[in-house]
């Protein structure tokens, strides 16, 4: 697949399911594979939230999806916080099953959201890097779902009229456009390689020594979700 073309790409519908199913397939026995104590691992991209907490927003927000749960102040900080305290009480397989419940079924009624709520599948996919992450895993943003993911990426930008940006990816032979395509403001520019990019966009912490280069942007103006 490439992505050179991006700009007026067409949504597909099927896009966020198989993001969500595709790491599905690769978190879920990484997470039964793990002792309880990693699920109190403090995270580093969530800060005061552990792995569990993590990982109990993510099935709690999927099901919510799945049911058309979607009440005022659905996904505000306090609707997360009350999400997870509810599963409080829940064993560390419980949640995993109730995530991988999520990450099957929620594909189906994103795709009929009609793009409303492909962000849920992006940001899905983001919290389960920040999992990763946490535990050691090499490839933390990246893996088998990063084509899905670059592609809703560039999906996502453009539905909320972000900031244009071209990427030049060093794991991509062709540049990936993101952000407003209206042309009436300059794109900045990235160089570097994928895996950082996901984390400029999602606000994540880029380690020390990150070789990349952001020309006409500041990182923090990238953050897609805000905070």
């Amino acid at each position: 697949m490439t992505y050179a073309e991006t700009a007026h790409d067409v949504r597909d519908p099927e896009l966020p399911g198989r993001l969500l199913t595709t790491e599905r397939d690769a978190l879920i026995p990484l997470l039964r594979s793990r002792p309880d104590e990693d699920f109190a691992l403090a995270t580093l991209a969530c800060p005061g939230w552990t792995v569990r907490d993590v990982l109990a927003h993510c099935s709690a927000a999927l099901t919510r999806v799945v049911e058309r749960r979607f009440e005022e102040g659905v996904f505000s900080p306090e609707a997360n916080d009350r999400d997870i305290a509810e599963r409080a009480d829940w064993t560390n397989a419980r949640v995993v099953d109730e995530l991988e419940r999520g990450m099957t079924e929620a594909g189906a009624a994103i795709a009929r959201a009609g793009g409303a709520l492909d962000a849920v599948a992006l940001g899905e996919w983001v919290h389960a890097g920040d999992v990763r992450d946490v535990l050691g895993v090499p490839g933390a943003y990246g893996g088998e779902g990063l084509g899905s993911a670059l592609t809703l990426l560039g999906l996502v930008t453009r539905q909320k009229n972000h900031r244009p940006l071209h990427a030049d990816l060093d794991d991509l032979d062709d540049p990936l456009r993101l952000g407003d395509v209206s042309g009436e403001l300059t794109p900045a520019r990235y160089i570097g390689d994928a895996p950082t990019l996901v984390r400029l966009y999602s606000g994540r912490p880029v380690p020390d020594g990150a070789g990349y280069e952001l020309a006409g942007a500041e990182p923090g103006e990238l953050n897609i979700f805000g905070g």
